[in-house]
């Protein structure tokens, strides 16, 4: 133990002593008071470097990107990049119209392919059909769960909107809209969390559906679905919503975006 007595003592004897204490004696000298100098010079190196990293930023800072901006993010790319294919496309049918004109060839594939617009989803139609609202369960004040359920069973899922798009699709359904959107061959019905994502586009409940055809026919194929039936008990077990409307005259749009085939075959 050393002492520090008061007096004579000066500055140079104390590093004096200091310097001796660093420097190695003679008497062999276990590992561990070998080591300690080297970790605390590591651990001075470690802390001045990432003071000299974050400067002003605050390290325990939480960097995770919120859900809400992100997919707000993605939208606005999505919507810049339909902008931008719409103009392209919007000038290839001008440009390939003006070259019909003079060019027979082209002219005739052009005519072959307008037959096939419609069986595409590439116009607007419009006849009697079914209207289907599906919404996630409303919660009562305070947001107490029902009795036995959990909370993802107060949601609309995946499953529950495929099992209506394909009962509606089997019962000869002739076009579909999902939140005025056209359902086509390449549309996915696809949840990410608690929201739908249709062609890159997220959309809230309720969800709407809107199919063309013979309503009585779509009706008897909900009912028959497996799918369907499931989603209709936990609508009386939890309060989901449903809500199936007959309609004389529903508008279907046509498909604005953009799809890429991987293969196809023409309807004969």
């Amino acid at each position: 133990m050393t002492e520090y007595a008061s007096g004579h003592t000066t500055w140079r004897d104390v590093l004096g002593r200091a310097g001796r204490g660093l420097l190695p004696s003679r008497r062999r000298r276990g590992g561990w008071s070998l080591g300690v100098p080297v970790i605390a010079l590591a651990a001075g190196l470690l802390f001045t470097t990432s003071a000299t990293t974050a400067g002003d930023t605050p390290l325990r800072q939480d960097r995770r990107i919120e859900l809400t901006e992100l997919v707000a993010e993605r939208q606005e790319r999505v919507a810049e990049a339909e902008e931008a294919v719409e103009e392209l496309r919007a000038e290839v049918e001008t440009l390939t119209a003006a070259l019909a004109g003079s060019d027979t060839p082209v002219r005739i594939e052009q005519e072959r392919a307008d037959r096939f617009r419609t069986s595409a989803g590439m116009t607007a139609l419009h006849g009697p059909g079914l209207t289907i609202t599906l919404d996630d369960a409303r919660r009562p004040d305070g947001g107490v769960l029902p009795a036995g359920a959990r909370p993802d069973e107060l949601l609309v899922h995946q499953q529950d909107l495929q099992a209506i798009v394909n009962a509606l699709w089997a019962g000869g359904a002739e076009a579909m809209s999902i939140m005025d959107v056209r359902v086509i061959a390449t549309s996915a019905v696809i949840c990410v969390g608690p929201v739908l994502l249709l062609h890159g586009r997220p959309y809230s409940p309720p969800y709407v559906i809107k199919a063309i055809g013979d309503p009585d026919a779509m009706r008897a194929a909900l009912a028959d679905s497996p799918g369907v039936q499931l989603y209709w008990e936990a609508v009386d077990a939890f309060g989901l919503g449903y809500r199936e409307t007959v309609e004389e005259d529903i508008v279907v749009p046509a498909f604005e975006g953009t799809s890429t085939l991987r293969s196809g075959q023409v309807p004969r």
